[in-house]
């Protein structure tokens, strides 16, 4: 359950940013770095020179079940690394982190300008400018380069110089370093006008009432989180306070839990080399794993753990209702360290297996994968199945699980529960049992090949894929459409009936722009297709190739297509020969009859589902 416990006040900012000079407030691992640029940092000091609000922090109490691994405010002293931090800032990193920066640390502030290029900048402020109630109080505040001397005409000219304390005074620039500690400085200052002491004191004295104080006073709201709150309310306070930063997922809060639990323990750079032995196991580029996310990395050994968990219960016959297999964010940010230690090597191999399984799909491209989420159970059941995968009654029932998943369309909605019930299902039906429920749920109904139009849904990458499966040659070369010759002819997939040729025939994009008018391809081949009628560009690849008329006509049919329709320019002879041709293929993939019936009532169009390459968690 989601425990939620905090309390807001307000706390004079100078508190704030010396518990983080000290090492008391500090930030969570997971926190981005510091990336305010120098226009944004004069806007800051100019919002609470004049009292304005500049939003709340919210902080995190130490000592809870939340472990972060801790680390500086940016520019905090080295020394005090080792300090155990009081809270740790969820929220206003960078509002702190800018002022500490710029108020109270004495080092040159590194920031970036507006074309993002880094420059090192102190600030000051105008003394007299602030303090002119008709001009603008942002433009008081000014950042010079780290020499302190402004220049122009190639630094023929200098147009400002405060190199010196002593020119500082002379120019009555105030440093903003100087703000809570500036006795030393208003000394100097007084020493060097002593000779005009009663007007500059006048100006001292308003300055430091009306801006100085204004620093000094200045309170901050604090929402305050205590250390009872737990690691998915923590998660999920963040993402509402923090939408318009880095997005904080499982896996970076995970990164942050472990190493606070275990000195030296980082999740990143094994996660890092984990994704490199994935990537590299296959030696083709862009293949499926390489796009793996963290975070489906650990919904699988969630997964795993949980299923883990449920056969400890059972064995041990206490009764009652087992524990649930699983993995939400709840159950991910739950995963202990020695759970993952335990799972990791397991898992790691489960993904291996669900790549090679792909392979054995013609799935080559991470592109061509239909649900990139589905890889998710795959993977773990692949783990927990071991060796047993290679069986080829198993394979099959993976196969049609698979596909079932793809036609049926399933596993482009709120997926955690199917990827736990998958788990547990198709183990079952592995072993004698029930057909899982994604088998028994799939149903795919013919008309949904005459809306089947883009690249990104998943069915339309099924019977790419399925096609070059089933045999599908090249029409030019007749060379199949295996893993080696898939990426050297950069094979894609492209209309059979030219567009160009439809749009002259005055046939209608939503008919010539189906899948039933594409297949793969190779790069060559379309370009000799080019916009053709289909009888000229056999004609062309025949005289062309060498090749004869009846060989072509074997790679057309490797594809599904009718060569007869194709050779006399018969588009609807074409289309309804193949459509049917394409339901059977997908009939035997999926291991049970499409719907024929009459169309359903529900409004056409294409399903789009699942492009993305990485799993939000709900």
């Amino acid at each position: 359950m989601t425990r939620v416990e905090f309390d807001s006040t307000k706390k004079p900012l100078d508190e704030i940013l010396k518990k983080a000079r000290d090492g008391l407030l500090q930030l969570p691992d997971f926190q981005r770095g510091w990336v305010w640029d120098e226009e944004g940092l004069r806007g800051l000091l100019t919002s609470v020179s004049r009292s304005f609000p500049v939003g709340a922090i919210m902080t995190l109490q130490t000592g809870g079940e939340v472990h972060f691994k801790p680390r500086l405010v940016e520019g905090a002293p080295s020394e005090n690394a080792k300090v155990i931090p009081d809270a740790l800032i969820l929220d206003g990193q960078q509002r702190i982190t800018s002022l500490y920066q710029t108020t109270m640390r004495r080092a040159v502030v590194e920031t970036i300008n507006a074309k993002k290029q880094k420059i090192k900048r102190f600030f000051y402020i105008d003394m007299a400018k602030s303090l002119d109630e008709t001009a603008d109080r942002a433009n008081a505040i000014v950042g010079i380069q780290e020499s302190k001397v402004e220049t122009r005409h190639f630094g023929k000219e200098i147009i400002r110089d405060l190199s010196t304390e002593e020119r500082e005074f002379a120019q009555c620039m105030f440093p903003t370093n100087r703000i809570f500690d500036s006795d030393a400085w208003q000394m100097g200052f007084f020493q060097y006008w002593k000779n005009d002491l009663v007007e500059k004191s006048t100006l001292w004295f308003k300055f430091q009432n009306e801006v100085l104080a204004a620093f000094r006073q200045y309170q901050m709201p604090v929402i305050h989180l205590g250390n009872s709150t737990n690691r998915e309310a923590v998660c999920l306070v963040f993402e509402k306070v923090n939408t318009g930063g880095k997005k904080l997922d499982a896996f970076e809060l995970l990164t942050a839990i472990y190493a606070g639990e275990e000195e030296g323990f980082l999740l990143r750079e094994q996660w890092a080399a984990c994704a490199k032995r994935l990537s590299d196991s296959i030696a083709l580029r862009d293949h499926p794993l390489t796009r793996l996310q963290a975070t489906e990395f650990f919904q699988a050994l969630a997964l795993l753990h949980s299923l883990d968990r449920r056969k400890v219960y059972e064995a041990s016959r206490n009764g009652g209702e087992s524990p649930p297999v699983t993995c939400t964010r709840e159950t991910v940010l739950g995963i202990p360290l020695a759970a993952y230690k335990m799972h990791a090597t397991r898992v790691e191999d489960g993904f291996r297996k669900a790549g090679k399984f792909l392979f054995s799909q013609h799935i080559y491209w991470f592109k061509d994968v239909p649900y990139q989420s589905q890889i998710v159970p795959l993977a773990a059941i692949l783990a927990e199945l071991d060796d047993r995968w290679e069986f080829d009654a198993v394979r099959t029932k993976l196969a049609q699980w698979y596909w079932c998943g793809v036609f049926g369309e399933l596993y482009g909605g709120a997926i955690e529960t199917r990827f736990a019930k998958d788990l547990v299902d198709v183990l079952a039906w592995i072993a004698g049992g029930a057909e899982p429920s994604t088998v028994k749920d799939a149903a795919f109904r013919a008309e949904r090949l005459d809306t089947m139009t883009s690249r990104l849904s998943a069915a339309y990458k099924g019977v790419h894929t399925l096609l070059m499966q089933k045999g599908a040659r090249d029409f030019r070369s007749g060379q199949p459409f295996n893993q080696a010759s898939y990426f050297e002819e950069s094979v894609d997939i492209h209309h059979i009936f030219p567009r160009a040729w439809c749009d002259k025939a005055m046939i209608a994009r939503a008919r010539y722009d189906t899948i039933i008018n594409k297949t793969p391809l190779s790069y060559k081949t379309n370009r000799a297709i080019g916009g053709d009628a289909p009888s000229q560009y056999l004609s062309n690849l025949s005289a062309h190739g060498g090749v004869s008329d009846a060989a072509i006509d074997d790679h057309l049919r490797s594809h599904l297509i009718d060569p007869q329709t194709l050779r006399n320019n018969d588009f609807d002879g074409f289309i309804s020969v193949r459509r049917e041709a394409l339901l059977s293929l997908i009939e035997r993939a999926m291991g049970k009859t499409a719907y024929r019936g009459e169309p359903t009532d529900e409004p056409e169009g294409e399903i789009v589902l699942d492009e993305a390459d990485t799993i939000e968690f709900a």
